[in-house]
């Protein structure tokens, strides 16, 4: 392993988030913390409860996933896309360097950047609401495990991509509609019953509530399943990484 080569990639993506500080860190949590004004004052002045949670208390796992997801894929994918277009990618593979270093010092910054917002935007909730994190240690397995995961798949979608336009089409027709499906701000239990067996189909369902069991202890799914669905989404990422680095998909033309 040449943890040269994974510290210096490492290193050279967090210097650019210290450059961009106020993209990277800013405006993710300005955002939320206007959710937090919006659904957390205007709609939980109506919704008080939710299982035995204020309203406003609710929707933090939720908005820190909305959160972190979008992070991963744009940093991961930009991170790799980039070299892409200005064809230095060509320096890293011929580089002396294997791909688990190249996703390691990639993929490792991206979900660095993406835990430090999601605790950031944590630090923040907290000014907005009453906070109880039930399990400390699962919702910091979820934090990172969801990081990686969405890292890896913004990897994945920076390589597909062979122009700007791409890399924002999946994050917005794909992601943030599953993810405001996917019990952001409302409880599964709460909809009709064939909507719930409708919603049981959206894969961020089972992420949103595993991360939302750490802080209460009630979910719309077993902890169990959520934390499958979790290291699933994660190995399937990871060996889509690695047929992409063998078969030279979009690399090594």
């Amino acid at each position: 392993m040449n943890f040269h080569a994974v510290k210096a990639i490492y290193r050279t993506e967090m210097a650019r988030m210290m450059r961009t500080v106020v993209q990277s860190i800013v405006a993710p949590v300005l955002s939320t913390s206007l959710y937090f004004v919006i659904f957390g004052a205007a709609i939980g002045s109506r919704i008080t409860e939710i299982d035995g949670v204020s309203y406003g208390a609710f929707i933090v796992p939720g908005l820190i996933m909305l959160s972190i997801m979008t992070e991963c894929i744009s940093n991961s994918s930009f991170a790799i896309y980039f070299p892409k277009f200005t064809g230095t990618i060509f320096e890293i593979l011929s580089a002396p360097i294997s791909f688990v270093e190249v996703v390691l010092g990639y993929v490792g910054a991206a979900a660095t950047k993406s835990v430090i917002i999601g605790l950031i935007i944590l630090g923040t909730a907290s000014f907005f609401v009453d906070l109880h994190i039930a399990h400390p240690f699962i919702m910091l397995l979820f934090l990172v495990l969801i990081s990686v995961s969405f890292s890896l798949f913004g990897f994945i979608l920076g390589v597909w991509a062979d122009g700007w336009e791409k890399l924002s089409i999946v994050p917005i027709l794909v992601i943030m509609p599953l993810t405001f499906l996917g019990g952001t701000f409302y409880s599964i239990s709460m909809l009709p019953p064939a909507w719930q067996t409708i919603s049981m189909f959206n894969p961020v369902v089972y992420l949103i509530s595993g991360f939302r069991w750490a802080f209460y202890e009630n979910s719309d799914v077993a902890i169990e399943v959520s934390l499958a669905m979790v290291c699933g989404f994660l190995l399937i990422c990871l060996y889509i990484v690695h047929w992409i680095f063998k078969s030279g998909y979009k690399l090594r033309a």
